[in-house]
């Protein structure tokens, strides 16, 4: 059965979190990430996918460092696959960014 939704949201504090993890028995397409900086200063943000939740590695992130200006959305979509564990992390330099997951989840 196939559930297409809001996968995650989350706004890391200067720190990096888990946006969304896949479920056991479950495969999810991932259609977009969006990630909004509603302050005033520019962030940093990365987003990283990894592999059965292993530590964090640099051949993970699909971004990487990127400046995201004060008030911009940037929309990443990319068809993702990923398999049961996987987890997508984010982080941002700031408290400003908030990260959303959209998708669908195969069961």
């Amino acid at each position: 059965m196939t559930a297409y939704k809001v996968l995650g949201q989350l706004a890391p504090a200067s720190t990096s979190g888990d946006l969304y993890t896949v479920p056991a028995v479950t495969e999810t397409v991932i259609s977009t990430i969006n990630v909004v900086n509603t302050g005033t200063t520019d962030s940093t943000i990365s987003v990283a996918i990894r592999k059965n939740g292993d530590t964090i590695e640099t051949k993970q992130y699909i971004i990487n460092g990127l400046v995201l200006n004060a008030k911009v959305t940037l929309a990443y979509t990319s068809g993702l696959t990923l398999d049961a564990a996987d987890v997508i992390t984010v982080s941002s330099t700031n408290n400003d960014c908030a990260f959303s997951a959209f998708g669908s989840e195969i069961a």
